[in-house]
């Protein structure tokens, strides 16, 4: 059962975000790798995401106990509802850094993908399928390559998680503030290593080039 709800979009530490709470305690911990690399799972969230299947959320996030990046960023308030104690984060950065990480990471799959369209029912023609209805046609209307547009669509999605949550009940949380607002939220002792720090620009186009199966994602 899901205690613990990441609503930040991805490239705002959502991986560190990851390993910290696997350290605290609160692993296993769902990541959009895990539907990236695994069948079964993209099988469902495309399911979901491009079909309009009502989803089981429990049975969706069985056997873990926290969730970030990927869909809990753009379905926080409906999983939040299906897990009602659940504790909900929201991992930000400064919108300029994360518009270039995520324009230099994320989106040239995306971009790839369009000028490339991938084999119909390949793993990377999937993978475009969902992220796009999430994310590139679906939270920024198409229009990520327009910088103020997607940085204004960034801004409005903490706004509306706050807003949606409550300040009370949501920790707005930049992973550079380390270990100790994070464990004071979740009300644990603060480890003594150091904050983890994972998945920079350059691992990032790695994974994803592994996991699509292809081959290596430009920088663009």
């Amino acid at each position: 059962m899901l205690k613990l709800i990441n609503a930040g979009l991805g490239r705002t530490g959502t991986t560190s975000l990851q390993v910290a709470l696997d350290r605290l305690g609160l692993g296993p911990c769902f990541h959009m790798f895990d539907i990236v690399g695994d069948e079964r799972r993209l099988e469902q969230w495309e399911k979901i995401v491009c079909d309009g299947e009502r989803p089981d959320w429990p049975q969706l996030y069985d056997g873990y106990t926290s969730a970030v990046d990927g869909p809990c960023a753009i379905y926080y308030q409906r999983i939040s509802e299906a897990f009602p104690e659940a504790k909900v984060i929201l991992t930000v950065r400064d919108a300029e850094s994360w518009y270039r990480s995520t324009y230099d990471t994320l989106y040239q799959f995306a971009v790839r993908s369009m000028e490339n369209p991938p084999e119909p029912g390949s793993r990377q023609a999937r993978l475009f399928r969902v992220t796009s209805a999430m994310v590139w046609d679906g939270l920024f209307d198409g229009r990520f390559s327009d910088k103020d547009h997607a940085i204004e669509v960034y801004h409005r999605h903490n706004e509306e998680v706050v807003r949606a949550i409550g300040s009370d009940n949501v920790l707005v949380y930049d992973v550079k503030q380390g270990w100790e607002p994070l464990c004071a939220f979740l009300g644990v002792e603060v480890p003594q290593e150091d904050f983890p720090h994972a998945n920079d620009s350059a691992s990032m186009r790695r994974r994803i080039a592994q996991a699509a199966g292809a081959g290596p994602v430009s920088t663009g």
